[in-house]
């Protein structure tokens, strides 16, 4: 059999940079049976040609009447199934029936192979090529059965493309979303992760391998809003050539943080109502970022690290991939600010900020400073971050007690160089949730000591009526046995020389009976003036909310 020749035309508008390209015509110049038309009438596709027809192929619900000389020289798929049934047929006169599943693209891509069989005109574009350059493979349409066959046309446009055009190429990458399987072993995403990548790394300022100055990374990131439409495979595989090509881990982690945040930020609205097999998706994509996560030192934000424990808590991943998460903050908190910590409740019931995660850090990193001693721990600036975490969230008044007392005592006493942030916070609860019994009161501040306090909050704690009463009685009492024993102190604290020392010993001996008594009585009296003052006060309290009460009502 004389081989064809067909032609294939090109005509660019544009080049690189996402500008429009025209569709690629294949055009046939001589062939043995021309088909005058490709009629339509549902189901059936009919090529009108001076032959009969004697071949049908379905393709879904679609029946494509042809002929088997056109389809089977072209076809080596279709030209084995020929000769295996056909001889029977043939005898009988009967059109041989080819029934064909899972052919990529379905209708429209043997639509277009058809057309292109007969050597009708028909179009190839970015959205067609990866479905048409999946079919081509399926049926076989190469080299060896004829001169430029449909696999090296497509072969060509698709390379052209994937090259020269940014756009176009995401929009393959789209397209290979129906023909996933035959576009992964076709090697198509690839080709499409590999070129988009270069393009990345063919911005200087993206590529760490590059001596940059300090700049934000927002200049750089106009890749990121396409990259964040992918479809999560073929984005882990076009962030895996990125990194392969050296671009910088911030830029890497930035984008990561974008994809996710696009795709999950109201996955944790309703996962009641999602479906298991939804559910186990969005638990393997979870995974799948955490893994690709850079692992350069502080190339990932705390604050996405924490939205990450935190989905990944709600979706119960891998356990081993949760303590990665933990650690890495953990290792992080001394560098943190108080913003990092908050991650937003998306429930409207539920507190203003997600207090379980930073709980499950804080543990972590408590742990971490028990078993390591020898890490480079800075409790204080951990303290001081907590406080003032505290102070932030003190003011919702959505968060429970139980919450918030668990991260006032997640740290250990050592990591508090002085308690006034965690008072202030303790009385910004208090002035937030005033509808507290006593006995909260009194449980979410039996951690603040009097000796760990300055002078300045020690004074606003006996004056504090938020806090409980059993409290600021204790700080009174304290206060006063303070200033009596300083007083005592300084009126003994003369120097003497040790003469002086030897001849006087007896006589203080003699009169330090004496002196502590009278202390003692003088202060007895001074603790039952000091109590029964505080019990007017309290009941003039309770007569006033009583009034206060039955005012309202």
């Amino acid at each position: 059999m004389m081989k064809k020749r067909f032609e294939f035309a090109v005509l660019e508008k544009g080049t690189v940079g996402g500008k429009s390209v025209d569709p690629c015509n294949l055009l046939p110049p001589n062939l043995l049976v021309l088909a005058h038309s490709l009629e339509h009438t549902q189901p059936n596709w009919i090529a009108r040609s001076n032959s009969p027809t004697d071949l049908i192929i379905q393709i879904g619900d679609s029946s494509f009447h042809l002929h088997k000389l056109v389809m089977a020289s072209r076809s080596e798929y279709l030209n084995r199934l020929v000769f295996e049934r056909g001889s029977n047929r043939e005898s009988a006169g009967e059109s041989l029936i080819i029934q064909i599943k899972n052919l990529p693209g379905g209708t429209k891509s043997f639509k277009s192979i058809v057309k292109f069989c007969y050597g009708r005109k028909f179009d190839i574009t970015a959205s067609n090529i990866a479905p048409l350059y999946c079919a081509a493979h399926f049926l076989e349409m190469s080299e060896d059965l004829q001169q430029g066959n449909l696999i090296s046309k497509t072969e060509t446009f698709l390379t052209f493309l994937i090259i020269s055009s940014w756009k176009d190429t995401f929009r393959i990458l789209k397209t290979t979303e129906s023909v996933s399987h035959w576009a992964k072993d076709l090697q198509i995403v690839k080709r499409c992760s590999q070129a988009i990548a270069l393009k990345v790394c063919a911005d200087p300022n993206a590529s760490s391998f590059t001596c940059q100055s300090e700049t934000d990374n927002s200049v750089y990131d106009w890749w990121f809003e396409d990259v964040s439409f992918l479809r999560i495979d073929h984005f882990i595989e076009v962030i895996q050539s990125i990194k392969r090509c050296g671009i910088k881990p911030e830029l890497v982690s930035s984008c990561i943080e974008r994809w996710t945040r696009k795709w999950f930020s109201q996955v944790t609205l309703g996962l009641d109502k999602e479906t298991p097999k939804s559910l186990t998706l969005h638990r393997i994509s979870i995974e799948c970022l955490i893994n690709i996560l850079p692992a350069e030192e502080n190339s990932v934000t705390c604050n996405f690290l924490l939205h990450l424990l935190k989905v990944g808590v709600m979706l119960k991943i891998n356990s081993e991939l949760l303590c990665v998460l933990e650690r890495r903050v953990a290792l992080m908190l001394d560098k943190c600010r108080v913003p990092d910590l908050l991650v937003k409740n998306q429930q409207e019931k539920h507190s203003v900020y997600d207090v379980t995660v930073v709980l499950r850090v804080l543990r972590f990193y408590v742990c971490g400073m028990s078993s390591n001693h020898s890490a480079k721990a800075k409790p204080n600036s951990v303290g001081r971050l907590v406080d003032g975490y505290l102070m932030q969230i003190a003011r919702d008044e959505n968060l429970t007690m139980e919450s918030f007392k668990s991260i006032v005592e997640a740290l250990p006493q050592n990591a508090r160089h002085c308690d006034d942030n965690l008072y202030r916070a303790i009385d910004m609860y208090l002035k937030a949730h005033p509808n507290l019994t006593e006995e909260d009161r009194t449980d979410i501040s039996r951690n603040l000591e009097y000796h760990r306090l300055s002078q300045e909050a020690r004074k606003h704690v006996m004056q504090n009526d938020r806090l409980p009463l059993k409290l600021t009685t204790e700080f009174v009492l304290l206060e006063q046995v303070n200033m009596t024993t300083s007083m005592t102190s300084n009126g003994s604290s003369y120097r003497r020389t040790n003469a002086q020392t030897i001849m006087r010993v007896n006589q203080d001996l003699e009169r330090r009976e004496i002196v502590n008594a009278q202390e003692i009585n003088m202060m007895r009296k001074d603790v039952e003036m000091i109590k029964s003052q505080l019990l007017k006060v309290y009941t003039c309290k309770l007569k006033l909310q009583k009034q206060l009460k039955g005012c309202i009502r």
